[in-house]
């Protein structure tokens, strides 16, 4: 048995009165058992009752989790599945009450994502409020759950290689973020969600790079209704892994397999399994079979639909705890009377943590009631007759567990049916809708981008300087200096991807990086994007910088799960308890071939919120906004030109100290007649435009946004479009997409449209992919040929007697 102790996160029971430790700390494990599961049922009374929406369980997996508990130590990780609540409460991460309070969704006492995330989805701090790191070494880290299946996998990977990096380099660790490398990141993860890609991607990558991953595959034999035959070969997952098994040269993952009703083996196998992997980084798979889930997949399903009548009894005899508790009185660790002293006791402690969560969440609602009860009152004490005032607070105390949505429909609807009366009557209910829309803002709006001193919109701009000894190197060569410089700077700072390392990528732009800063600090991975995206989540998250490449953007698709789903939501849906600044580095837009010149905007524009999206024009302007964002706390996705690579750039002489402001667009060439509003690659081609318009005497005021997110933060376009009154989008998105975004935050959200003169218009890609060869991409994206006879049409329209028609 682990002799390391273990944090409780509820009372010793009066009933564990054993001097001897062994019993001691078993009868405890016991007890978390008990309670862990008399939690899950009472959340399934609370969601049949309608005072929770949803509930996510982990009944049936009690026993391994507290044996999975005893290995773990402060300092280590886990990244996790959402079933694991037996662990937060064995471990102390997780109370009761703060597990119901996080079934209610209570904004003020969620402690793990302020209600934005429904239970059994965990998180600890691993930044302050001023956005600072915490201790790491300090205390039990839980990265902040997903539901997405298999998702957890990927940012593990990144979890445990920063173990192995502060290990080879103890220095980077600041004394806070590592103890020598020696902490295991913890994976757990369904059985049936080992059917995923993202499983085999993260197994496959972990034992090629021998870093400190412990999975555990809790396997109850079924993925929601549907039998582990049908889900993994052989039905088997251990099984089926037997090629992965480590070899006599140390390559591959140890295998470990138990029963998740046979305690004492549980015990044994997490004790000797995690401690090797702690020693030697080698990976392992831990496959606990024999599960039973006995309410079902969640509190919203019944499993007897789905299981046969022997597969229930099975169960009901194979249950984990049961199995526990015969086990406890064979070995003479405790009587039956003791035990069922224990039982009770347990029941009666989730009872109360349950009765004193919902006492803590519903006193806002019935706060807002009163408050809102007190504002009708004076209104009808005003106007007795008023049967909708009557009706409204009839229908506002109807409620008997009401949500603070009811209590504000309910007033906002009256707000409505009262716009008759004078706004000095109406304005107490305006003020307190007014209060709760901020609150509202707090609560649900707030943490999706940093808002600490080190966010990427705080960032002081400092100027690119150009002088007469200013040299021209080609743009790759322009972005090769600058990683030098910044390799250098930061010494925690890590580059990788396919092709990245020895041959310094497909473009060369760490041309010799890898041979001045060594394969440790640059380095290639496998072709992989998912987990190259999870390698970057998880570094980052651990306090290391990272500049993670997908070879081509159109490739982005394959690793868009981990930024959609967790990247872009980390600071959010944890509350600003934690952050992933990664920088992901990408080429796009003009090449050839429908897999080598895609142009996705408007897909990362629709599933990124909480990234920045940077879409520089060329190189010096990309290392500039590199720049910020490695001195910046925010994630992004920099998309490269990749038709600019052998351009030739004027390079800056304080290259790698000047920074470009992000949301900020350029002003590249002032004009008077039309505003032509564009990014990235076709920044040339509109250029190309405008020199075929100048004949004709048509002035273009361009602008390159240079990032679409955020986009205009100071609302320059709008200014521009106040004198040209005229307005053209250009992008090589499909149509409707990043140029209809650009064209709502103009003419909506800048209130645009207030000035135009013309009809707005866009010009973008064609609705097919870009097919191979110059021809098919001429007549596929915009070409300067376009931007002339869009922009001189326009003005056609607005003058005819100044131009000729065109066709």
């Amino acid at each position: 048995m682990i002799k390391n102790p273990i944090l409780q996160a509820m009372p010793v029971p009066a009933g564990i009165v054993q001097e001897d430790p062994y019993v001691r700390e078993v009868l405890n494990d016991y007890w978390i058992c008990v309670v862990s599961r008399e939690a899950s049922m009472l959340a399934r009374k609370e969601v049949l009752s309608g005072k929770a929406k949803f509930g996510i369980i982990g009944d049936g997996k009690e026993v391994p989790q507290v044996a999975l508990a005893r290995a773990f130590r402060k300092g280590d990780f886990r990244s996790g599945y959402y079933r694991d609540q037996t662990i937060m409460f064995a471990l102390g991460v997780s109370t009761l009450e703060d597990f119901f309070a996080q079934l209610y969704a209570d904004t003020q006492n969620d402690p793990f994502s302020g209600g934005r995330q429904m239970n059994n989805h965990f998180a600890t701090p691993f930044i302050n409020k001023d956005g600072n790191w915490t201790n790491h070494k300090d205390i039990y880290n839980v990265s902040a759950d997903i539901s997405s299946t298999g998702g957890q996998m990927s940012r593990a990977l990144g979890l445990a290689l920063a173990s192995k990096k502060y290990r080879a380099r103890p220095e980077l660790a600041e004394d806070k973020f590592s103890d020598n490398g020696n902490e295991v990141s913890f994976v757990t993860i369904g059985d049936s969600s080992t059917s995923e890609g993202i499983f085999w991607e993260t197994i496959n990558a972990a034992g090629v790079m021998q870093i400190p991953l412990a999975v555990s595959v809790w396997d109850d034999g079924y993925g929601i209704s549907v039998p582990k035959e049908y889900q993994t070969t052989k039905g088997n997952i251990s099984t089926v892994l037997e090629g992965f098994r480590v070899n006599k040269k140390g390559q591959g993952m140890d295998i470990y397999n138990a029963k998740g009703w046979d305690y004492p083996t549980l015990c044994e196998i997490y004790e000797k399994g995690i401690e090797k992997i702690r020693k030697t980084h080698t990976p392992a798979l831990f496959h606990i079979d024999e599960l039973t889930q006995p309410q079902g997949h969640s509190t919203s399903g019944s499993h007897e639909r789905y299981k046969s009548k022997e597969r229930l009894e099975w169960e009901r005899d194979h249950d984990c705890i049961l199995v526990m508790r015969n086990w406890i009185i064979s070995k003479n660790l405790a009587s039956e009377d003791e035990l069922k002293e224990l039982d009770e006791q347990g029941k009666a402690y989730a009872r109360e943590c349950r009765h004193s969560a919902w006492s803590k969440y519903i006193q806002s609602p019935k706060k807002a009631v009163s408050e809102l009860n007190a504002i009708y009152d004076q209104l009808i004490s005003v106007l007795p007759n008023h049967e909708i005032l009557v009706e409204q607070q009839k229908a506002l105390n109807a409620h008997i567990n009401p949500f603070i949505s009811d209590v504000v429909k309910n007033a906002r609807r009256t707000l409505y049916q009262i716009l008759d009366l004078d706004m000095a009557t109406r304005r107490p209910l305006m003020s307190w809708l007014a209060q709760r829309e901020d609150q509202a803002e707090v609560d649900y709006h707030s943490n999706l981008y940093s808002q600490s001193d080190k966010a990427a919109l705080k960032i002081k701009e400092i100027k690119p300087i150009f002088s007469d000894n200013s040299i021209t190197k080609n743009g790759y060569e322009v972005l090769n200096t600058f990683w030098d410089k910044s390799l250098e700077a930061y010494p925690n700072l890590f580059a990788f991807g396919e092709d990245v390392g020895r041959i310094g990528g497909v473009n060369q732009a760490f041309q010799g990086m890898q041979e001045k800063y060594g394969e440790f600090r640059v380095f290639d991975t496998g072709i992989r994007e998912w987990t190259i995206m999870g390698q970057a989540t998880g570094m980052t998250m651990r306090g290391q910088k990272v500049i993670a490449e997908i070879q081509y953007l159109d490739y982005l698709i394959f690793g868009l799960v981990q930024l959609s789903d967790d990247v872009a939501t980390l600071r959010y849906r944890s509350n600003g308890l934690q952050q992933a600044p990664v920088i992901i580095r990408t080429r796009g837009h003009r090449l050839e071939g429908i897999w080598h010149a895609g142009s996705p905007m408007a897909m990362m524009l629709s599933t990124l919120r909480g990234m920045y999206i940077l879409t520089p024009r060329n190189f010096v302007q990309a290392a500039g906004m590199y720049n910020t964002m490695l001195k910046s706390d925010d994630p992004c996705i920099l998309v490269e030109c990749l038709n600019g690579y052998r351009l030739k750039e004027t390079m800056p002489d304080n290259i790698g100290e000047y920074t470009v402001p992000i949301g900020v667009p350029e002003v590249l060439t002032v004009g008077s007649d039309i505003t032509l509003v564009t990014y990235g690659s076709c920044v040339r081609v509109a250029q190309d435009g405008m020199k075929l318009l100048e004949k004709h005497e048509i002035s273009v005021e361009l602008i390159d946004v240079q990032s679409l997110m955020p986009f205009d933060i100071h609302n320059m376009i709008v200014e521009s479009l106040k004198k040209t009154n005229r307005i053209l989008f250009l992008d090589e998105d499909i149509p409707g997409g990043a140029s209809a975004y650009m064209m709502q935050e103009v003419l909506e959200k800048q209130k645009g449209y207030r000035y135009l003169d013309s009809d707005p218009k866009t010009l973008t890609a064609a609705e097919h992919r870009t097919p191979y060869g110059t021809d098919g991409d001429y007549f596929t994206k915009p070409s300067a040929e376009n931007v002339f006879e869009t922009i001189y049409e326009m003005m056609y329209e607005a003058d005819p007697s100044r131009f000729a028609k065109l066709y």
